[in-house]
């Protein structure tokens, strides 16, 4: 079995809609691990999310493009790359305000605002967080 194989299938069987690079070094080494993931980007299975952080991805049936596999789209991909990572970090604004209740009002973008420095750049189509 070829290594991109074998990550594929771990890809298939998680749960999980984010990885980064680590969750693959028990297969192979840094530079292979590293060129099979890029081979799966080109394909449309992963798509980038920041430096060594990757979500599954679907087609849209509307757009015909690259998405999100993540049930709660890119929102959900940020957040669970966030935990992953072991970012601290909490929502702000109208998504706060929404999300505890206080509004009823849908907010366009998710704010979040990270505790500690936060050095990479999570980018899922036109969402960005800096840190």
């Amino acid at each position: 079995m070829t290594i991109k194989a074998r990550i594929q299938s771990r890809l298939r069987r998680s749960k999980r809609y984010v990885f980064t690079r680590d969750d693959f070094k028990d297969l192979a080494g840094y530079d292979q691990v590293g060129r099979v993931l890029r081979e799966l980007v080109k394909e449309g299975q992963l798509l980038k999310v920041g430096y060594g952080v990757y979500t599954k991805a679907r087609q849209n049936a509307i757009t015909g493009k690259l998405m999100p596999a993540a049930p709660g789209g890119s929102a959900a991909v940020v957040i669970e790359a966030l935990d992953r990572l072991k970012v601290k970090y909490r929502l702000s604004g109208a998504t706060k305000a929404y999300n505890s209740g206080k509004s009823t009002q849908i907010p366009a973008s998710m704010e979040i605002k990270t505790s500690t420095r936060f050095k990479r750049v999570l980018s899922i189509g036109n969402s960005k967080l800096n840190g």
